[in-house]
């Protein structure tokens, strides 16, 4: 990432780690002071590796999560190569660093296994099942609490919590997933792999591991593995209920929160039998509209009788690469219009308006409103030529959409390139 300031607000720091299709970085925000932490995806790698679904999943899931123990995303942010999640800086670093020091004391365990089961409670709670969940994805704050983070092999779902998919990192896979049901429940296949964490945790090593992956898959299936002498029987019998390989009779999140060790000290000491276990923080943080929290640029400007909204950055990265058609997967039922154009402009947006107006009363059409932000250009005859969509990006940046009927698109194409767009050009943004 370029040592610059990014989008007039980021200025980028040092490299934090690398992944197999993102870099993240320090920066800082230079208007509020704030540190955040920038995980940049190439677009080009996303497309040829088809990875656009695991974008949409991770910023689907996490524009829904605000818990103390989940990193949070604040905005997306898109240029013409790439993409960019700034997210909440875990300053602690990866929790798995602090392992390969040792295994941890059962106290030290049960303060981690408690934040990892309320985070882990909040998502399920919210139709959000991780299905990654191992100590690399899991971070630490500057005063050593933890944070689930990476949801790209995540899952939503408001139903009954019912999964398809395949999907994880073996080792802390759930039996159910490797023996290949036409289906599994999300919320059980978490809790088998919060099971084996705390195996690391408390053992210092992996519960089922061996060189020949078969023997290691059918260990799992078996949930074939040994306690250490030096756990608790309290510990080893919880564990025993999280590595069941039944999922039917594995420990449920609301069992796990009244077992006698998880309860018995730190965060949960002397608390009586009424007590709730924390899975909602609604008090933390705002909760914006869908829409909202991925919102870039200025407010609504009202202009004369026409409002154009700040737009979406899923459109804004549509608008640099409409290979890419992030904004598309927001709303996947079919629409009778098809993509003509985009361009950018630094003209006003009043300004903007005024010439597509003067535009089309030259070329004798008529404007029609459908929506704030949205008018269509009609023919003498009524005969629909184009809807054009106006957005305020940025201060200074605004995006002009045409749009065509699909059923009549050579001939308003036609309108659009030969008649419209030459007497538009003097708009866009050199």
């Amino acid at each position: 990432m370029e040592k610059n300031i990014l989008f007039e607000k980021y200025a980028a720091g040092r490299l934090l780690g690398c992944g197999g299709f993102a870099k993240v970085y320090s920066a800082k925000n230079v208007h509020t002071g704030q540190i955040v932490a920038i995980k940049v995806f190439n677009k080009k790698r996303i497309i040829e590796k088809n990875m656009m679904s695991n974008i949409k999943r991770e910023i689907t899931i996490m524009g829904r999560l605000r818990h103390p123990n989940i990193i949070r995303l604040y905005e997306v942010l898109a240029c013409k190569r790439k993409i960019y999640f700034v997210m909440e800086l875990a300053k602690g670093g990866e929790l798995y660093a602090r392992m390969t020091k040792g295994r941890f004391s059962e106290e030290l365990s049960r303060k981690y296994f408690q934040q990892l089961i309320s985070a882990v409670g909040y998502c399920h709670l919210r139709g959000v099942y991780h299905r990654d969940l191992k100590p690399g994805n899991l971070l630490l704050d500057k005063y050593a609490n933890l944070k689930v983070s990476d949801f790209g092999l995540g899952a939503v779902n408001d139903g009954d919590g019912s999964l398809r998919t395949i999907c994880g990192t073996p080792m802390f896979m759930a039996p159910e997933m490797l023996k290949k049901t036409p289906s599994y429940d999300g919320a059980m296949v978490d809790v088998w792999s919060c099971g084996v964490i705390l195996y690391v945790l408390t053992a210092g090593y992996l519960p089922f591991n061996d060189v020949n992956s078969k023997v290691m898959y059918r260990k799992i299936r078996r949930a074939d593995y040994r306690c250490p002498n030096w756990m608790s029987p309290d510990l080893v019998r919880l564990l025993g209920r999280l590595l069941d390989p039944n999922p039917k009779t594995r420990i449920t999140i609301s069992e796990i929160v009244q077992d006698p060790w998880f309860k018995k000290d730190g965060l949960f000491k002397d608390k009586g039998p009424e007590f709730k276990f924390p899975f909602y923080h609604d008090n933390i943080g705002d909760h914006d509209s869908y829409g909202n929290f991925f919102s870039v640029g200025s407010p609504p400007v009202k202009i004369n009788t026409i409002t154009y909204s700040s737009m979406n950055a899923f459109d804004l990265i549509t608008a640099f690469s409409s290979s890419l058609g992030l904004s598309r997967l927001l709303n996947q039922s079919y629409s009778p219009f098809e993509d003509g154009e985009k361009f950018f402009s630094s003209l006003p947006v009043d300004m903007i308006s005024a010439k597509i107006k003067e535009v089309a009363a030259e070329l004798k059409l008529k404007l029609h409103r459908k929506e704030d932000c949205v008018v269509d250009l009609v023919g003498p005859t009524g005969n629909f030529i184009a809807r054009v969509e106006i957005n305020q990006v940025t201060k200074h940046l605004v995006i002009v959409e045409v749009k065509i009927k699909r059923a009549n698109s050579i001939s308003n194409n036609n309108m659009w390139k030969n008649k419209l767009m030459p007497k538009l050009s003097g708009l866009i943004c050199k």
